[in-house]
């Protein structure tokens, strides 16, 4: 048994850093395409289908089965393309703050307008650049100036491709059972879009009075949920 955390836009597997010792078991954090491991990529060129691959092959390389399966933020529609991939493998599946918009739609379109005009003014030439300035007031609302540097300096490039392509969330109607966390105090993926993900999603609800980095601002909190689920 194993987790297998995914990070969402604009960060890679580094942002586990601190949760990955409070858990349990075996962690396996996965870094996207255009990141980390997987810097090489062309960002210009990365789909939601690598994402979901990259996943698959870190799963498959290791051999890893009975999978709980974790996805912050924009992994919510990641998530979905792995099911298809490898169901077989993943026992359950933990959403932190995770995006999913209805099908067929695009994660632009569902984003809060006030964090959308942010969003839209850091893509340049395809791709998506976050300002710290921006990303410190969205992201780092519950964290202190030391947390807030270290979380800023894991920023990282990202396809703005992936904001505008049409998701499919096919993966979701797999009997798999899924854990929401919500996360109170989020000023990234706010209130009323998280419900509106829970209402899609029909998941168990587990809340934590964080921001939207969990992993970063409250390690062991979110490490309690993910062991008590994985346990």
């Amino acid at each position: 048994m194993a987790f297998v955390l995914i990070h969402g836009a604009s960060f890679g597997a580094n942002c586990w850093d601190e949760l990955i010792p409070h858990l349990r078991a075996e962690a396996l954090a996965v870094d996207l395409p255009g990141r980390g491991s997987r810097a090489g990529a062309d960002l210009g060129t990365v789909t939601l289908a690598d994402c979901a691959d990259a996943v698959r092959e870190d799963i498959e390389a290791k051999d890893l089965h009975d999978v709980v399966l974790v996805g912050h933020s924009f992994a919510g529609v990641t998530i979905p393309r792995v099911l298809d991939l490898i169901p077989d493998r993943i026992r359950h599946v933990v959403l932190v703050s995770a995006v999913v918009p209805p099908d067929r739609t695009r994660v632009l379109d569902q984003i809060d307008p006030a964090v959308r005009g942010l969003v839209e003014q850091s893509i340049t030439d395809g791709v998506y650049h976050q300002n710290p300035e921006g990303a410190a007031a969205m992201l780092c609302n519950d964290m202190d100036e030391t947390t807030t540097a270290s979380t800023l300096d894991r920023l990282a490039d990202d396809s703005a491709a992936l904001l505008s392509e049409t998701v499919d969330l096919s993966g979701y109607q797999r009997p798999i059972p899924r854990t929401y966390v919500h996360l109170t105090r989020d000023q990234c993926y706010v209130e009323e879009l998280q419900q509106r993900s829970i209402a899609l999603l029909h998941p168990d609800i587990i809340d934590l009075d964080t921001g939207h980095m969990a992993m970063i601002s409250a390690p062991e909190k979110l490490a309690t949920v993910l062991n008590t689920i994985h346990d």
